[in-house]
């Protein structure tokens, strides 16, 4: 019997149990790893697996079962236990299937996106990747201890049915790079990193860049000192410039908003960042680490630009907040197999400005750079923002002494009133951003 046809068989018993409808998600995975440090294999590790989740509704009650044991004997008492909790929950008006699913002869395929690479590495390719990114980063001058490399593969299938008809399967693999070096010794020691993650592995970058930007990166963190508390412009480096974007989807999510815990729920269709600022989200990008046909409740997918010309245009949205917001789902339902699905975005990105990042900052007298964010100080209900952070002093345009035990803070209304991306975008996360200028904040130091 094939997934889908276990699915359909859960679905009917949920059914038979008394449930007016359901829905049943099956994740099955399997990944291989191998960690090196100072040139020995310290772990290998292989894990395989399938989990399964049930969610039922009887009338607007709904509840949710999941399981590790995938056995048809078993479905129907599955099934039961999960009918009788929904028989005793409250009812929620918002509840039930997603009235934008498509049925069987409809379902967006997978295939276009080519999220499926026949390259899998054994033990031995991935040692010699990790090593080879660990050497890497040890041959850097300066370099004086390691912390390790790692490299790994991964494939995973997402199978979804619904009784209303939606019955899909995706199916993705990963590749992945990291490495981390430390450098000075005893209490002046610094440490940092880098990684790749990638579909497929003709897209992986070389472990041996790898392993270098991590040893450069920490050797030039050496020696940092903590300047004096300052209002000047910050600059995030790429690397942590993409939670400034996590912040702001937090914000639009469409579960936030229908609760009123959002600093931006009244600013649909006004303008909330700087006039020429585009944001996209776009679940349909050839080889995108989070790319899918459809969401995790069979509503297709579609790119979005959430801020258009610096007007927010869209909140992310899965059936249960449209239907409190009086909308339709975008699409963007992600889920596992232990709850219910929740808004989420999908390959997000800020698109580059016309400055190269040497440009952007050729202005500034004074600011700072930020390599590294620390902590979670942010408030999604009043978008205050507070966070440690480290990089580098910015004098006369240029980078100079590294900096540490430093907070930025601002508001994040401010923040994006005030943002200037780059020319630098290059899709290498879920969640990407070039380069960014931001006027006006806070940097707190010694």
């Amino acid at each position: 019997m094939s997934q889908l046809d276990l699915l359909h068989d859960l679905i009917g018993r949920a059914r038979a149990a008394g449930a007016d409808a359901a829905d049943a998600v099956l994740v099955a995975g399997a990944s291989l790893s191998v960690q090196r440090r100072l040139g020995q294999t310290e772990h290998v590790e292989r894990s395989e697996g399938r989990d399964l989740g049930l969610r039922v509704f009887v009338g607007r009650q709904a509840a949710m079962v999941s399981s590790t044991t995938i056995d048809p004997s078993g479905f129907a008492a599955l099934a039961e236990r999960a009918v009788a909790m929904a028989r005793v929950v409250p009812e929620d008006p918002y509840a039930g299937l997603a009235d934008t699913a498509v049925t069987s002869g409809a379902i967006p395929d997978a295939a276009p996106l080519d999220l499926t690479d026949t390259e899998e590495p054994d033990v031995a390719r991935l040692a010699a990747r990790a090593a080879a990114a660990e050497e890497a980063g040890l041959a850097v001058a300066g370099v004086t201890n390691s912390e390790g490399a790692d490299a790994g593969f991964g494939r995973s299938e997402v199978f979804l049915v619904t009784s209303a008809g939606f019955a899909g399967r995706i199916v993705r693999t990963s590749h992945s790079v990291s490495a981390t070096a430390l450098a000075g010794a005893g209490t002046a020691m610094q440490r940092d990193y880098d990684y790749n993650s990638t579909v497929h592995l003709a897209d992986l970058a070389d472990p041996v860049a790898i392993g270098r930007s991590a040893g450069e990166r920490a050797i030039a963190r050496l020696n940092p000192v903590r300047p004096p508390t300052a209002h000047l412009p910050v600059v995030y480096d790429p690397r942590v410039a993409g939670s400034l974007l996590g912040h702001f989807v937090g914000a639009i999510n469409g579960a936030a908003v229908a609760r009123g815990t959002s600093f931006l729920k009244d600013k649909m269709g006004q303008r909330v960042f700087a006039p020429g600022i585009m944001i996209h989200d776009d679940p349909l990008r050839r080889r995108g680490l989070r790319s899918k046909p459809w969401d995790g409740e069979g509503t297709p997918t579609a790119a979005r630009a959430l801020v258009e010309d610096g007007a927010l245009t869209t909140w992310l949205l899965d059936s249960r907040s449209a239907r409190q917001l009086g909308l339709v789902s975008t699409g963007h339902a992600a889920r596992g197999t232990g709850g219910p699905p929740s808004p989420s975005p999908t390959n997000l990105y800020l698109a580059p400005g016309p400055l190269s990042p040497a440009e952007l900052m050729a202005d500034i007298k004074l600011g700072v750079y930020v390599t590294e964010l620390i902590g979670m100080g942010v408030n999604g209900v009043t978008g205050d923002y507070s966070r440690g952070a480290a990089g580098f002093m910015i004098r006369d345009g240029a980078l100079a002494e590294p900096v540490a035990e430093i907070t930025i803070a601002g508001t994040l209304p401010e923040m994006f009133a005030h943002l200037t991306p780059a020319s630098d975008l290059v899709f290498r996360r879920g969640t990407d951003a070039p380069t960014v200028r931001i006027e006006g904040m806070t940097m707190a130091g010694g």
